[in-house]
């Protein structure tokens, strides 16, 4: 099959639920692709499925608007940073740092990283009023324009340009903002995945029902509290100290336990009278439910040893008198001295689940912003981050998300100083996992005036030209993966050592060799961590790159394709790629076709340079038939680097050619 596809100008997020709809409703389709809502309404009627005219919903000035930029193609091209990329401790890395305007970045990463995210952390903008969020859009619609797109009327479409384009933090702005990134954001989770959002008073009422429309009320997690201020605040002319912040939690879809749980207290178990049912500890006996709901729990409960009557609790007790006397029986009441304590039970260790204790809601526990800010200090020695959430916070909730250890996915689109990161590293460090951090920083310029430490550090350490934020975001990855490395897997990879030579030292211990063994793979693991990080930045699409003309001949005069360079040819190509479903970490094969360099990977080939010949042709169907790992199914040809005898060429020759693998190719012609 040949087709021609005008992509590059047109990379939008897939609208997965219209594809759903297409397949098991085609007949609510016309034959332009328009979607009937009345015709797919009354179908459903039919089968007794009722439309309420009425509904609860959060609505915003500009909600058709945000909706609007969740579908709009992306303006940019990604391109890779190959100077950076190209470092030994990052040439093999599968960690990414996207600098760019994270609404362009999610519409890039949309069809590469689709369902391949177990869990996203973000720390967005709280719109207090002092930490600089306004919405400021560079998109230009004229009023009749929106209306088009959106349905809106002429005053309503007004009203939303007028605050697009005046830099307001407003709700309605606020929530114009965040709603297309959310919800380009959860089709990038697993289906077990997990959202975190940090958020405080001034949004996490609007936020919280934002994500109640974006992932659904019933995936709600929770609320979770962060006691992030240590000592309390007396500026607050309200006589309140703020000390708190909140975390919600979302998951992408309901049923099975998103969270590990809290650490198992193995301490509390113990044997002081040996019993031979081995180690316990003391339950709790005490009932949940008055007497009207629960009758056959409350009676008074008697040490049959002693007499003594323990009477009843208020809300009785958490079995009922045959429970009870099987319990008495079995020896698993622990009997108090004085009539005035309360039974309880014993619990032994090897009863208890392998599921942990649910994790709290109140979280953090002595991790505070100071923390964050000192993290930072330290690794900079200086201060050019404000309020920098602490690693450990993270940390905390990574290791919630992330039990599988293997090359799991954490991605944070407000990646601010890299605290997410730094996290990962740490925590792979820790328990020698292999989790993988995607971040997302905007370039916002560094203010000399406001950060002037932070500035000159950025221009005359960095030696930028134009600091912005971005630089310090990968100079913290830079310097938090060199302290790891020196002091957590240096230490660790020490003790082991040590304890190699300890084990090597005796003489008739079991399982001497395969402790060895295991403790020099445990070594090798963590001298393979994952520290460093590839970069890749968006780049604006060229100027005059323009689709309209219906003859490919005619295409030429609209774009002049030999201003193109090298580099904009390779930022096409990362940009393709990742659309084709690709990973920005994963490297395309170079495929050499008779002296044209071709570009290979998930079965696609990219021909992208010009001076494709005959001969050319000869030795890509030749290699089809010879090279057993060489099985494009998709040819792409970038269409301004070959002229109409060349296009028609390939497309016969691919669609007619019988090749010894049977393989079905398409041949894509795209610009």
């Amino acid at each position: 099959m040949s087709v021609e596809q005008k992509i590059t100008n047109d990379i939008k997020v897939p609208n997965n639920d219209l594809e759903v709809l297409k397949q098991h409703f085609s007949h609510c389709f016309d034959k332009n692709g328009n979607f009937d809502f009345e015709k797919f309404k009354n179908n459903l009627s039919e089968n007794e499925i009722n439309f309420s005219t009425e509904s609860y919903s959060l609505d915003w000035l500009g909600k058709s608007y945000a909706r609007l930029l969740a579908s709009d193609p992306a303006a940019t091209l990604l391109k890779a940073d190959e100077k950076h990329n190209t470092k030994p401790e990052n040439s093999h890395s599968e960690n990414l740092l996207i600098k760019g305007d994270n609404l362009e970045v999610l519409k890039h990463l949309a069809n590469a990283y689709h369902e391949k995210i177990k869990m996203i952390y973000i720390d967005p903008p709280y719109n207090t009023g002092s930490d600089g969020f306004v919405y400021a859009d560079d998109r230009k619609f004229t009023v009749s324009e929106l209306q088009q797109l959106t349905g809106l009327d002429e005053e309503k479409a007004k009203r939303i340009l007028d605050f697009t384009q005046s830099k307001s933090n407003s709700h309605s702005a606020w929530l114009t903002f965040m709603y297309p990134r959310l919800y380009i954001a959860r089709r990038l989770l697993k289906d077990d995945g997990v959202i975190f959002v940090s958020i405080d008073d001034n949004e996490v009422a609007q936020l919280r029902l934002l994500m109640d429309e974006v992932f659904g009320e019933e995936n709600f997690t929770g609320e979770l509290i962060w006691k992030s201020r240590q000592n309390k605040d007396n500026r607050n002319i309200t006589g309140l100290s703020i000390d708190h912040e909140y975390v919600l939690c979302f998951s992408k879809s309901n049923g099975k336990r998103k969270l590990k749980g809290a650490v198992r207290r193995l301490e509390q178990y113990s044997n002081p009278d040996n019993d031979v049912r081995g180690d316990w500890g003391s339950g709790n006996m005490v009932g949940l439910l008055p007497q009207d709901q629960r009758p056959n729990c409350h009676y008074d409960l008697i040490n049959p040893e002693t007499g003594i009557n323990y009477g009843k609790p208020k809300m009785g007790w958490r079995y009922d008198e045959n429970t009870m006397v099987r319990l008495i029986n079995e020896k698993r009441i622990l009997w108090p001295i004085a009539k005035e304590g309360r039974p309880r039970r014993k619990v032994f260790l090897s009863e208890v689940s392998s599921e942990l204790p649910n994790y709290t809601s109140i979280i953090g526990e002595k991790i505070f912003t100071r923390d964050g800010t000192k993290e930072v200090d330290e690794l900079f020695a200086n201060k050019y981050f404000d309020f920098p959430k602490p690693s450990a916070l993270i940390f905390e909730l990574i290791n919630q998300v992330c039990e599988n250890h293997d090359n799991e996915l954490i991605f944070d689109f407000f990646a601010g100083s890299g605290t997410t990161g730094d996290a990962v590293m740490q925590l792979n460090a820790e328990d020698g996992g292999k989790r993988k951090y995607v971040l997302v920083q905007l370039p916002e310029p560094i203010d000399p005036k406001k950060k002037k430490t932070a500035y000159d550090f950025v221009k005359d350490d960095l030696k930028v030209a134009e600091p912005t934020i971005f630089e310090i975001t990968k100079e913290r990855l830079i310097r938090a993966a060199k302290k790891i490395k020196d002091e957590t897997i240096s230490s660790k990879i020490a003790d082991k050592e040590k304890e190699i030579k300890e084990i090597e030292g005796e003489l008739d211990l079991d399982n001497k060799t395969q402790n060895i063994k295991h403790l020099k793979a445990e070594i090798k693991t963590l001298r393979e961590q994952d520290l460093g990080f590839k970069i890749f930045e968006t780049t604006p699409i060229w100027e005059d790159y323009d689709f309209e003309a219906d003859e490919l001949d005619n295409q030429i005069e609209l774009f002049d394709e030999s201003k193109l360079s090298t580099d904009d040819l390779k930022a096409l190509l990362t940009t393709w790629k990742t659309y084709d479903g690709i990973p920005l970490t994963q490297d395309l094969e170079t495929v050499d076709l008779g002296g044209y360099i071709a570009y290979y990977g998930k079965k696609k080939l990219y021909l992208m340079g010009k001076g494709f010949t005959t001969d050319n042709l000869k030795t890509l169907l030749e290699k089809i038939d010879s090279d057993k790992k060489f099985e494009p199914n998709s040819i792409i040809a970038f269409g301004y680097h070959f002229d109409s005898k060349n296009l028609r060429e390939l497309s016969e020759n691919v669609k007619s050619y019988s090749n010894k693998k049977n393989t079905d190719i398409d041949f894509i012609i795209r610009y």
